[in-house]
């Protein structure tokens, strides 16, 4: 699966052309995903020396992507053609609602992942048997 993510406002806080600060979880999340087999793809307004920076920014906190403003690393730019990215996700603080923030797209893209469903069976029986509210508090 192809997951194309944003970098302004969404890996770092929007200080374009200056790199933000990074975003909580991001790295984190982005790195587990790529472990988990998702193709990552940085799809992002900047260009030149500009991507260049957000892109060894990224290496430089564990983060290599598997190709940057295009579908596949050998991919040459046909100015002919429609830019746009293929993905089967898109990450990016400008959809409607905004950032949901790290944690919601992790729990969003793992909700029907085996180790969550192991998590929410032991949950219920923890519950049936009185301790959940103990342990969530």
């Amino acid at each position: 699966m192809i997951i194309a993510v944003d970098f302004d406002g969404t890996i770092v806080d929007h200080e374009y052309p200056e790199i933000g600060k990074t975003k909580l979880y991001a790295f984190e999340t982005l790195k587990q995903l790529q472990k988990q087999g998702y193709q990552l793809i940085m799809w992002t307004y900047r260009a030149g020396e500009y991507e260049k920076k957000a892109v060894e920014f990224c290496k430089e906190n564990g983060l290599e992507f598997y190709a940057v403003n295009k579908n596949y690393p050998e991919e040459v730019f046909d100015k002919t053609i429609s830019r746009k990215i293929y993905a089967d996700i898109y990450i990016d603080d400008r959809n409607i609602g905004g950032f949901l923030g790290w944690s919601k797209i992790w729990e969003i893209i793992n909700e029907n992942s085996e180790e969550t469903f192991v998590q929410k069976e032991k949950e219920k029986k923890m519950k049936k048997r009185g301790f959940l509210g103990f342990f969530k508090k």
